[in-house]
């Protein structure tokens, strides 16, 4: 486990599975949501290759069709780095990994992490070993309703339109105007910083240099907001393409006040 602290803040990173951050304690407050038996469900862990499920596990690149295995049936969902153990990487506080067996193409991802008194960094980078291949990338934290101190989470997110689900509940390439929530969808046109705030206790905002924001706001005891540089399903709806002379890389910050 790496763990990194400034000022108030302290910052676990488990290495060894995905290496996710396990823990954001700001003044004693948990942000996140500790380990459950379910590895999707806790914690912030990187989603690469893909973010997002993919509709049967299935894409077509370069005139040739490829399945992927069907990690949350019958789809495939968050790539294939988030509970495989990552290497340390040219610092303290980066890692990197391979792609898999379960990626059609050679490449690998990196995470670098930044920590200071009020604010945590975070970049990602998915690189091509030899050939070109379509990809996706992004964060997955669960952030915890109720904090140690003061009222349930507050989120605010103003968005121009989303992705519109199918009866099978996956993004399809329609845009529609935002209904009320609870959701679990994608969202552009993401006014920033998104907000959160835990009355009484603490405000967090979060940015990134993406178009596309998933927020899963159904649970009670949780939720999440989700920067991906693209929507679901991406390899089939956006597919952003990874070459040797040109990795996919996206940065996000998180910045905060206690109240």
């Amino acid at each position: 486990m790496e763990h990194l602290t400034s000022g108030d803040a302290t910052l676990a990173i488990d290495p060894s599975h995905g290496a996710r951050l396990t823990s954001l304690s700001i003044a004693g407050l948990e942000l996140l949501v500790p380990p459950t038996a379910n590895t999707f469900h806790w914690g912030c862990y990187p989603m690469a290759p893909w973010a997002g499920r993919i509709r049967y596990g299935r894409f077509e690149f370069d005139g040739r069709d490829y399945q992927l295995p069907l990690t949350m049936p019958p789809h495939a969902i968050h790539g294939t780095t988030y509970n495989r153990p990552w290497r340390r990487y040219n610092g303290a506080a980066s890692f990197d990994i391979d792609l898999g067996p379960d990626w059609p193409f050679p490449g690998r991802a990196v995470q670098h992490f930044r920590l200071g008194p009020n604010r945590l960094d975070l970049t990602m980078e998915i690189h091509s070993d030899s050939e070109p291949f379509p990809a996706s990338a992004g964060w997955h934290p669960w952030f915890q309703r109720q904090l140690g101190r003061g009222e349930p989470a507050q989120l605010s997110i103003q968005a121009d339109s989303m992705y519109a689900r199918d009866e099978h509940h996956m993004a399809t390439d329609r845009l529609i105007p935002p209904p009320p929530g609870p959701w679990d969808d994608c969202f552009v046109g993401v006014r920033q910083p998104v907000e959160i705030l835990w009355p009484g206790a603490l405000r967090l905002c979060m940015e990134a240099d993406v178009q596309h924001w998933v927020v899963y706001n159904e649970p009670e005891h949780a939720f999440c907001v989700e920067p991906q540089s693209a929507p679901p399903d991406a390899l089939n709806i956006e597919p952003r393409l990874v070459t040797p002379e040109a990795p996919l890389t996206l940065n996000a910050s998180l910045h905060w006040e206690i109240l």
